[in-house]
């Protein structure tokens, strides 16, 4: 089986976000401005988590790649990439969860 990545993903997103509004989910999400797909990106975030507490499995996992596609339209929408995010993350996990958090203040 072929691994698909998050940068699989951001470059179809890209390419979906060049098409016209009338063939493409993703350019018609960008079109309504940022805060249509972070709107989405909500729903699909609390989908995911009710599917999450219920232990619907099969759920959780299609919720999940929802969430995943959503947040990708969205940092393109806010014009930050993946490689900005994971940089993020390598960052934070230099140090210990705790440490990292107690960094960021009360939140």
């Amino acid at each position: 089986m072929t691994s698909f990545t998050l940068l699989d993903l951001e470059r179809i997103v890209a390419e979906r976000a060049a098409a016209p509004v009338s063939e493409s989910h993703t350019a018609k999400l960008l079109a309504g401005g940022p805060a249509k797909p972070a709107k989405k990106l909500g729903e699909e975030a609390v989908e995911a988590a009710i599917a999450a507490v219920q232990g619907d499995r099969p759920g959780l996992v299609a919720e999940a790649a929802d969430v995943l596609y959503h947040l990708l339209v969205t940092l393109r929408a806010g014009g930050v990439s993946v490689d900005e995010v994971m940089a993020e993350l390598a960052r934070r996990t230099a140090r210990s969860g705790l440490a990292e958090k107690a960094s960021r203040g009360s939140g």
